[in-house]
């Protein structure tokens, strides 16, 4: 029985309730060989199902080290090849020798030249949704938790980090009972700065200085977030800057957040990245997704989280300018995803579908919609409470949209058909009566937007906002816009990417330059998804939009490269 649809592992079969890993990354070859010790929560005996993807498999055996016996199947596209080991009768551990190619899709290599230092390599991990198969053979879903140690070796010269406990040079620990996307490493050249007796940042040393100060508001966010949620439960919450080429705004690692260096934007505007990822301590990383289908579980629950979180910092108000432009988010992706309306359900059977090609903002932002709905209808204080309620019973578990709807209707009685939650969860589109955003500046920066009108003041949020919604802009338009706010001069990406949008739709040159050079800086999917995308709808930049990916492409994470090929194929 495999109840998700994007591992092999077997309900009725044993489950991993911890791992020892030993890791040699090889910077000359790029393979990374590990000794894995599964740990099982019961004694096993017969077939044993494990996720592999790319792995050479070399031994497999006990601890006291008598051989056991195994097949590797064939490789699906998606899933990779399943490991199946056969468990002499009461096996409680096995310990697997392996290699991970150097085509591992949960890892990067970088040259020193592609880091910003310029003198040391770099590796780093990242393997959600299902790529810590690419590493480890493992049960690879969310729906098995395990608590892990780790020895993490290095070359001289570079320094090994893990998302864990550090118990020692090169050791670390996992405490706490994850889903193996959370297994995070780094190697390089690394320099830490202490923000608060409970959190630092590390980066490459030209780079950390700047992030500290980016950063150094970061306890208030910790105080706020307790302040709703309950206390923070993972010890700490280091943060890691990691080089361009890092293809999302952040990874939620417990321990140690890995976060993208283009929120490092010089004027800390983009504290809510910060936010969402420390949401996650509580929203995904202390509850999870059962599998792939139930992303929002994550994912919504993190979004609403993180905007009540930058409400109590810094008011209402603001909040509500980041829930709009979250909104112009999702009637993007709403239209990228016309003709597979299925796939803007909350709920969804993903069988037979790459979870990184069903990846986009609906889960986010469908998500937060309908619990800011559920807020509305029950009132705030009843949904805390609720919130509280539902954090501290599903406390280090995994469950389904199913377990989450029997809940909600178990602790406020009837809301589940009040509300219309099934019409957010199991239907695609938006619901008529979703909540909309309201701010005082909203409606003008909005009204000016759909008259080509460039507003007089706005602040990087309101720009970013104003930005997203000039649907069919003028060249006079971004010309004013950029006389008056020198945009392409600015550090923030999120802001010249919007900018370098409106002008490709402007049908400005200036734009496709401007699409280049930040497609050739980075490796945010964010960015990259809108840059190509505009080029590519464009047929005199289609063949830009090639030239500037097979300029970039080896600077690219692998997961970004698959998606910036999609879109290439139209």
């Amino acid at each position: 029985m495999r109840h998700d649809p994007h591992s092999y592992a077997d309900d009725l079969q044993p489950r991993t309730r911890h791992l020892e890993l030993d890791l040699r990354p090889d910077f000359e070859k790029h393979t990374l060989r590990a000794v894995t010790t599964l740990h099982l929560s019961e004694p096993g005996q017969g077939p044993f199902d494990l996720d592999t993807r790319g792995l050479a498999i070399e031994t497999v055996d006990v601890p006291d080290g008598a051989p056991v016996r195994f097949e590797l199947a064939r490789e699906d596209p998606i899933l990779g090849a399943r490991l199946r080991v056969h468990l002499p009768e009461g096996t409680r551990a096995i310990r697997i020798r392996s290699t991970a190619s150097r085509d591992a899709t949960a890892l990067q290599w970088l040259e020193p030249a592609q880091t910003a230092g310029k003198k040391r390599p770099f590796l780093y991990s990242q393997c959600q949704p299902i790529h810590a198969r690419s590493l480890l053979p493992l049960q690879d879903t969310p729906a098995i938790r395990i608590t892990y140690r780790a020895r993490l070796h290095a070359p001289e010269g570079v320094r090994p980090l893990m998302a864990a406990a550090r118990r020692g040079p090169g050791e670390f620990e996992m405490p706490e009972p994850i889903p193996p996307y959370l297994i995070a490493f780094a190697v390089g050249d690394l320099e830490s700065r202490e923000l608060s007796p409970r959190s630092a940042v590390w980066a490459e040393p030209s780079v950390v200085g700047d992030a500290a100060w980016e950063f150094a508001g970061i306890e208030a966010v910790i105080a706020a977030a307790e302040g709703l949620f309950g206390d923070y439960a993972w010890e700490r919450f280091d943060v890691l800057v990691l080089p361009p080429s890092f293809p999302y705004g952040g990874m939620e690692n417990p321990r140690l957040a890995f976060l993208t260096p283009s929120i490092v934007a010089g004027d800390r505007s983009l504290v809510n990245v910060v936010a969402h990822e420390l949401a996650h301590a509580w929203t995904g990383n202390l509850v999870t997704n059962l599998s792939a289908n139930d992303f929002w579980l994550n994912e919504g629950f993190t979004v609403y989280a993180e905007r009540r979180i930058l409400e109590a910092l810094e008011g209402r108000d603001r909040s509500e300018l980041h829930a709009a432009v979250g909104r112009q988010d999702l009637s993007n992706a709403l239209r990228r995803f016309e003709a597979r309306p299925e796939l803007t359900r909350l709920r969804n059977d993903l069988a037979g579908i790459d979870p990184d090609e069903a990846y986009s903002t609906v889960p986010y932002e469908k998500g937060y919609l309908l619990l800011r709905h559920l807020e509305e209808t029950v009132g705030r204080t009843r949904w805390d409470a609720f919130l509280r309620d539902y954090l501290d019973r599903f406390r280090f578990q995994s469950l389904a949209t199913q377990d989450f709807l029997d809940f909600l209707e178990k602790r406020l009685p009837g809301v589940v058909e009040r509300a219309g939650v099934l019409r957010y969860v199991d239907s695609p589109g938006i619901p008529h009566d979703a909540p909309v955003a309201r701010a005082e500046r909203l409606d003008r920066l909005l009204a000016r937007a759909a008259k080509n009108e460039v507003p007089e003041r706005a602040d990087p949020t309101e720009l970013l906002l104003y930005l997203n919604a000039l649907r069919t802009p003028l060249r006079e338009t971004c010309e004013e816009v950029e006389a008056r706010y020198r945009i392409r001069a600015r550090r923030s990406l999120e802001l010249r990417t919007a900018f370098a949008v409106a002008q490709l739709r402007a049908g400005m040159p200036e734009g496709a330059e401007e699409a280049r050079k930040i497609a050739l800086g980075i490796g945010r999917m964010k960015f990259l998804r809108a840059l190509y995308t505009e080029l590519q709808a464009r047929p005199a930049t289609r063949e830009k939009a090639r030239k500037i990916f097979e300029e970039a492409r080896g600077t690219y994470h692998p997961i970004a490269a698959q998606v910036i090929e999609s879109i290439l194929r139209g």
